[in-house]
């Protein structure tokens, strides 16, 4: 073979093995992109949206009592949170504050999920007056959140009332076979009343949220 040929040859073989190399460096990952910091807007979106979601299960029935109580109490205790590092910062949240009060909304967010896809659903008529009262209690407190009427103090405060209704129509319903009697339902219905003047109250008096 000449010199001509054997060149030619080598040239060829490495360009054959040098093709791995060039699959491999483009099949390579890209790096990971740093996550953008969570802004306060996103924060009060995902309060928003989780308060719409829990809405929604309690007037299609997906959500039981005892389950809307419980992630109500979430709510709460994410609200509370929250006021509580407003307190610690002029009213404002700082960047760790932010993710973290975000990593717990993801928490609740996977728990309205299963909750409103598991086998349980509410044992009740949805066109009764307590579940459409308790619909619309459920919608004001969230329109109440997403216009900043209500603090988070005062969502807190209205979200475990709901939840402690909640919790009594459970009881009552369990001891009655699924029903509630005409004394319990005269009695839901004031504490319902109670809690609809609390929601007008706090809505329009002179707290709004912090932003």
């Amino acid at each position: 073979m000449n010199n001509l040929n054997k060149s030619m040859f080598l040239s060829a073989v490495l360009a054959i093995l040098a093709l791995p190399v060039v699959a491999q460096s483009t099949d390579a990952p890209a790096p990971a992109a740093t996550p953008a910091p969570v802004t306060s807007q996103e924060i009060q979106g995902r309060k928003d949206r989780q308060q719409d979601r829990i809405a929604n299960g309690v007037k299609s029935g997906e959500l039981t009592a005892g389950e809307t109580t419980n992630l109500e109490n979430k709510e709460g205790d994410i609200n509370h949170e929250e006021k509580d590092m407003r307190k610690l910062d002029d009213g404002h949240l700082t960047t760790a504050d932010k993710a973290t009060l975000n990593q717990q909304q993801n928490q609740v967010s996977k728990d309205i999920y299963a909750d409103k896809h598991n086998a349980n659903v509410q044992n009740k008529d949805p066109h009764s007056e307590y579940g459409a009262r308790a619909e619309r209690q459920q919608g004001r407190i969230a329109q109440g959140v997403q216009s900043g009427q209500l603090t988070a103090g005062e969502a807190a405060h209205l979200e475990n009332n709901e939840a402690k209704i909640n919790q009594e129509v459970r009881t009552d319903r369990a001891a009655n076979g699924g029903k509630l009697t005409s004394q319990e339902r005269a009695q839901v219905n004031r504490q319902q009343n109670k809690e609809s003047k609390q929601i007008y109250k706090d809505k329009h008096n002179d707290h709004t949220r912090t932003k």
